[in-house]
């Protein structure tokens, strides 16, 4: 609350939504690759035996593991994509100044385009370890989430059996929960890691350029140093009122495509 209510003093309503567009933009593109590369990393599971009996069905199912793994595969790919964006979202909204003309970006293409003059294409990947750290905790996201499906499932022929629907809306935002509970330490690091002020490349003779800023270690050991363990978990409050309604609702959506088209392709 406080960060809201300075937020809105010192900068206006409207700082609230900086650096809206890369994700408005960007973020299809990073979960196409997400759950596109989590149904053939799950494809590739099934067909190697990462599998066990479905009770009272008489076919196999990815286990559990398998479906932890198959998250694991597909957070760690769509980080290729899902790094720029996330920097240049990090970079427009630490801009404090009231004055859109007083910012050192006037916008992401900008902003991009400043990365990439001062520290080259490379740079547009600054704290790629982070978010390989961060991203590799889908694998709690899609294990929860087929966790709690299950146990939804044996409500079935009960009086407190619910819709498929439901289960997936409420699994989505229990498992969005698991998932921030393990993925917030790794988000504060690769957040600062992408915060860093711009600093030209230097450039080693037979080696890649090397440009100086710090390094997820450097930057977890002065979390650590400055805030103890604590500090690897602020903005957990936020993130977890937030993090419910919204994957509760992609997951609720995705799941329900997913039917309609397996509904279309049956029928044709």
């Amino acid at each position: 609350m406080d960060v809201l209510r300075k937020t809105i003093t010192n900068e206006g309503i409207l700082a609230l939504y900086k650096g809206a567009t890369p994700p408005a933009v960007g973020w299809a593109a990073i979960d196409s690759v997400l759950v596109g590369s989590l149904h053939n990393y799950r494809l590739f599971l099934l067909r190697y035996g990462m599998t066990e009996p479905t009770p009272g069905k008489g076919v196999q199912r990815l286990t559990l593991l398998g479906h932890g793994v198959a998250g694991l595969g597909a957070g760690l790919t769509s980080a290729l994509i899902a790094t720029p964006m996330e920097l240049i979202k990090v970079k427009l909204q630490l801009q404090l100044q009231k004055s859109s003309s007083d910012r050192q970006f006037k916008g992401p293409i900008d902003c991009g385009r400043q990365v990439i003059r001062t520290q080259g294409i490379q740079g547009l990947w600054t704290g790629f370890t982070g978010s390989l750290a961060f991203r590799s905790n889908f694998f709690w996201m899609f294990l929860s989430f087929e966790g709690f499906m299950r146990g939804f499932s044996k409500l079935e022929g009960t009086p407190y059996e619910i819709s498929t629907g439901l289960a997936n809306f409420l699994s989505g935002g229990f498992g969005a929960f698991v998932y921030w509970a393990f993925a917030i330490p790794a988000d504060n690091v690769k957040n600062r890691m992408m915060s860093q002020p711009l600093v030209a490349t230097v450039s080693r003779p037979g080696l890649f350029a090397h440009s100086g800023r710090p390094s997820f270690v450097s930057i977890s050991r002065d979390i650590y140093t400055q805030n103890g363990f604590r500090g690897f978990f602020r903005g957990l409050g936020p993130t977890f009122l937030r993090a419910f309604p919204v994957n509760a609702s992609a997951f609720f959506v995705f799941e329900a495509i997913l039917r309609v088209l397996g509904a279309e392709k049956t029928r044709h």
